[in-house]
């Protein structure tokens, strides 16, 4: 059973007349008055799971924090605030004041205010975010508006940080620029904001590129095709890629924290005046058809396995 089917099977309850959008997207969204409503996530990063057993404690709080944010980006909301709970095998207050100058830094360079939490004691070191945004009613960017014509989008370049988590494993040095791509992943908060009235759907890739932008297709019920060729790499992935053509790694490899988007024709000149009035890098992979299925045009076609909680 898989974290969809789990989550499907066993928690997906009716909701009360105020939640307009609950279990299955990026957030759920709740109707707070007539003109916003609440967007809520929540995740957790665990030792050896999501980080290795030596990342700094600076680099933790940054991460932990960083893709909660992502899920608001997503669904193009604004940070309001968020709760911590915090697990330690013992309190170290080095290691704390670490965590808590760097936590902090984040949440002011988004404006977002930490409200509460807990603290436990637990064999390994685990951090629970749970952020809360807003958006203008109907105005959440979703994983089901995509629509047939729509060209595919993503942010920046794909799968730095699974190189740099590659190489880790394989007892390699990443160079710093891969490295703090998987550690400090940038939260695309501006852009999300910007894209609510272009994007017809938007997620952000967490677990891969072929994974996420399936949820997309799923929930619109709409297939693609994508170009490989045209997904944007930087030249140490793309020399990966040339030896080895091991393009599971852009394709599943997770970790990117970017947004992938949906955009229709009759919007291409409003997100091309957004790249140029703010410097926004976005880079059209694909296309949006009735295929129900999604096609990969390149050189590989094999299937991928991308990161799976369960």
């Amino acid at each position: 059973m898989n974290e969809f089917s789990l989550i499907e099977t066993y928690f997906h309850w009716n909701s009360s007349n105020l939640v307009n959008l609950g279990i299955g997207d990026d957030c759920a969204v709740i109707d707070i008055d007539a003109n916003y409503q609440l967007v809520t996530s929540v995740d957790t990063l665990i030792e050896s799971v999501h980080f290795p057993s030596n990342t700094s404690a600076s680099d933790i709080a940054y991460k932990s924090l960083a893709v909660n944010l992502s899920d608001l980006a997503a669904m193009g909301a604004r940070a309001k605030y968020f709760t911590l709970a915090l697990t330690l095998p013992h309190t170290n207050k080095k290691w704390l004041s670490q965590f808590a100058t760097s936590l902090k830094s984040l949440a002011d360079e988004f404006g977002i205010v930490l409200v509460g939490g807990d603290t436990t004691r637990g064999a390994l070191i685990s951090i629970t975010i749970n952020v809360t945004g807003v958006v203008e009613k109907n105005k959440a960017l979703l994983r089901s508006s995509a629509q047939v014509g729509d060209f595919i989008f993503v942010s920046n370049t794909i799968g730095d940080a699974a190189y740099a988590w590659k190489q880790l494993q394989n007892n390699q040095a990443p160079s710093e620029y891969v490295i703090n791509k998987f550690n400090r992943p940038k939260p695309q908060l501006f852009l999300g904001q910007q894209l609510s009235d272009i994007a017809n759907a938007c997620i952000d890739i967490s677990d891969g590129l072929e994974q996420d932008l399936t949820h997309i297709l799923t929930r619109s019920n709409v297939g693609a095709s994508i170009n490989l060729n045209d997904i944007p790499l930087i030249n140490e992935v793309k020399t990966y890629i040339k030896k080895t053509s091991d393009w599971c790694l852009v394709l599943a490899g997770g970790d990117d924290y970017e947004l992938c988007f949906t955009v229709p024709v009759k919007n291409m000149n409003l997100l091309k005046a957004l790249q140029n009035k703010n410097n926004t890098k976005v880079t059209q992979i694909g296309v949006i058809n009735d295929s129900m299925v999604l096609t990969k045009i390149g050189s590989f076609d094999k299937p991928c396995c991308s990161y799976q909680h369960f």
